[in-house]
């Protein structure tokens, strides 16, 4: 069992022919099923060529039409990726993973709006974001598959670095992952903490969790507070930027402390008022989370 990808998921590749989705591409059809589980790309101007056997599609809709995918990766660059994910949603995939920075908050406004009054059944992650791995199976990003061992902690985060890092005290303390989701930095985004909660929750597969989060927006208040009424399995947490200072944005378009709202120290009393345990060190992430076991 998993959350969102298994063994099972079909991906096509938007923007497989260029240098960073022919980079990622290739180490994600290396791990585990990665060979059969990358059946497509997409470009309109190479269509019935082929990347390394992967062959090449003139669209989303084709290559759905023609390989049975259910999921897409998005390396498109910035001024067209919102209409890659857009293209990926009007196909009715499954899920659609947009690993692109620097998509203009406008255009991630305008699709996210369309999805909604569209009412499409398409499950969006990121942007911004190192994608998902469901260990020993598939993963989909940019994330090294080589720290990931399969087992029972789910880990979701904004951060893709501090991903890596959780994952890696996890596998210190011998403690494997059911699935590790990462969110994305950007303001305007897809799944959020409250919902990659609820599907761990929902996993049988999955015993406890680890929450990454940082300043800005209200992401992790909202899931602490849904986690209080209804987690049935432990959750710890950590908040990255204690020391960032207002109205400076830190590393992410998203994370960003403005109007005094979004701060670390206030996420954290929340997580901890709802019942989550907390370090503000960030070395201490899995530690913490095996004490809760």
């Amino acid at each position: 069992m998993s959350i969102l990808i298994n063994k099972n998921t079909r991906v096509i590749t938007q923007g497989i022919t260029g240098k960073t989705g022919q980079f990622h591409t290739r180490m994600s059809r290396d791990y585990a099923n990665g060979r059969s589980c990358f059946v497509a790309g997409v470009n309109p101007n190479k269509a019935g060529e082929n990347f390394e056997g992967i062959p090449i599609f003139a669209s989303v809709r084709d290559a759905k039409a023609k390989t049975g995918a259910n999921a897409s990766v998005v390396y498109v660059p910035p001024p067209f990726a919102a209409a890659a994910i857009w293209e990926a949603v009007e196909s009715d995939l499954d899920l659609v993973i947009c690993i692109t920075e620097g998509i203009p908050v406008r255009d991630m406004i305008e699709v996210r709006e369309r999805m909604r009054k569209a009412n499409k059944k398409t499950l969006l992650v990121g942007p911004n974001c190192p994608g998902v791995i469901t260990p020993d199976e598939i993963k989909i990003g940019i994330m090294p598959g080589h720290i990931h061992k399969k087992g029972r902690v789910g880990v979701v985060s904004r951060s893709g670095t501090l991903t890596y890092e959780a994952v890696g005290q996890l596998m210190e303390l011998g403690l494997g992952q059911s699935s590790c989701v990462g969110t994305g930095g950007d303001p305007v985004n897809g799944l959020k903490h409250i919902d990659v909660l609820k599907m761990f929750n929902d996993d049988p597969d999955t015993d406890a969790v680890v929450m990454v989060g940082e300043i800005g927006g209200s992401d992790e208040e909202t899931a602490a507070q849904w986690a209080k009424r209804n987690m049935k399995k432990p959750v710890v947490g950590f908040i990255a930027g204690v020391t960032a200072p207002a109205g400076k944005r830190m590393g992410h378009a998203g994370a960003i402390i403005s109007g005094g709202k979004g701060t670390a120290q206030e996420k954290l009393a929340v997580l901890e008022e709802c019942g989550i345990r907390t370090t503000r060190n960030p070395a201490e992430m899995g530690k913490l989370l095996k004490s809760v076991l």
